[in-house]
């Protein structure tokens, strides 16, 4: 019997992939965990205090001269390469349950726009370029264009006034273009602009070409309605699914109730950490002897994309005393607190956007007696797999993901 928790401290980056900087040679320094001790060093003159996450062994996947090189709880300690291209949410939350996100591309829509074109016209719709430029004008009322927030190439934008047209037609343009889209999401977006959309068309990084999306007013105008359309999965061979179906009750707590969308789950939308954490202990606490509960700290993430390291810093902080609390909830041997990353957000790299970083692999056990320390993971998608044979699942019948410890003895397997 097992309650298992996966907690993600969204944007948690432990150090640069090989390949960070093919895109940003500036990103082949990216260190998220790394600069952000640096700077609390530098503006405090103190050490940034994660007694927990210390315990559970940070220092020792991420070495630095303020975390102490020990895990002083029964601790599984390693890190985990992302496993799908570039450094986006969806695609890292997906990996790590356990689909494979390795065929998503990221690509710009200025090389696919003879398709999405045609996929539209198919669709009946009308499609011109916006002033010459890669963006598509669809029925007179509609953007269809690069996504400038994410990392350039990940994600596409598909955006309308909604004083110009409902978010249904905007949706159904949506559906069209990601009936084509190679890459992670296509998302579709109505708001209240404060002008017509092609006055806040600019240029973004790496030949991208986009609405900016802030400037327009969508996000302070009100009335914003947003619908994430991700890349085609087999939803079976996932992780929250094949829990459900053996009949294991599924939580899914903040970001991770938006972005896995599993409708078998228990879903606990939050923002605000400290709520995060609050309904995470809530549903340890609820959960019968076998349970999965994914959560996701998405503070985090908002503070590297404000490049605000002292507020970084301090949702981490209030992120370790969280998870001090909810160890208590977890004592029963085979329980198991995984804590990790879906990418990186270097708050001092010099830009807003996602780090391609390893991401850490802490996993707590408490029927252990020492550390562990695990073997490297290719993928996200053996966090997955790992949690899946704390379970009693069979990590095989994931799409994706070879499991990182060997599962804990039982008398039988709660699904074959």
């Amino acid at each position: 019997m097992s309650r298992v928790v996966i907690l993600v401290i969204d944007g948690f980056g432990v150090g640069a992939m090989p390949d960070a900087g093919a895109p940003r040679s500036a990103d082949a320094t990216a260190d998220t965990l790394g600069h952000l001790l640096d700077a609390h060093r530098a503006s405090t003159g103190h050490r940034l205090p994660l007694p927990t996450l210390e315990a559970l062994g940070l220092g020792l996947v991420h070495p630095h001269g303020d975390l102490a090189r020990a895990a002083a709880l029964p601790a599984a300690v390693g890190r985990a390469a992302p496993g799908y291209p570039g450094a986006d949410t969806y695609a890292g939350h997906q990996t790590m349950m356990g689909a494979d996100c390795s065929q998503v591309t990221v690509a710009r829509i200025a090389g696919h726009l003879d398709e999405v074109a045609a996929a539209l016209r198919a669709d009946g719709h009308r499609t011109a370029l916006l002033d010459g430029r890669p963006v598509l004008v669809v029925d007179g009322r509609v953007l269809v264009h690069d996504n400038l927030e994410a990392d350039p190439g990940v994600n596409w934008n598909v955006s309308g006034r909604l004083e110009d047209v409902p978010f249904a037609e905007i949706l159904a343009v949506a559906r069209a273009v990601r009936s084509v889209a190679p890459v992670a999401r296509v998302i579709a977006v109505g708001g209240h602009a404060d002008a017509p959309l092609g006055a806040f068309v600019r240029d973004g990084d790496l030949g991208t070409v986009g609405l900016d999306t802030p400037a327009s007013g969508f996000y302070r105008n009100g009335g914003l309605e947003v619908q994430h359309l991700g890349a085609p999965l087999d939803r079976a061979r996932r992780l929250p699914e094949l829990a459900a179906g053996a009949g294991v009750p599924v939580t899914l707590v903040g970001k991770a109730a938006d972005v896995l969308s599993c409708g078998a789950a228990l879903s606990r939308p939050a923002v605000d950490t400290a709520e995060v954490l609050a309904l995470t202990r809530e549903a340890v606490r609820r959960a019968p002897e076998t349970a999965l509960i994914v959560s996701n700290v998405q503070e985090t993430d908002l503070a590297g994309h404000q490049q605000d390291s002292v507020r970084y810093a301090a949702v981490l902080r209030e992120t370790d005393s969280g998870l001090d609390a909810l160890l208590p909830y977890l004592s029963s041997p085979g329980d198991r607190l995984i804590v990790t990353g879906d990418h990186g957000n270097d708050p001092a790299v010099g830009h807003a956007r996602h780090t391609r970083e390893y991401v850490p692999v802490l996993i707590h056990r408490a029927e252990a007696t020492g550390l562990a320390h695990l073997p490297p993971a290719r993928t996200l998608a053996d966090v997955g797999a790992t949690a899946a044979v704390a379970l009693g699942l069979r990590a095989a019948a994931l799409a994706n993901g070879t499991p990182l410890l060997r599962p804990v003895a039982r008398s039988t397997e709660v699904a074959r």
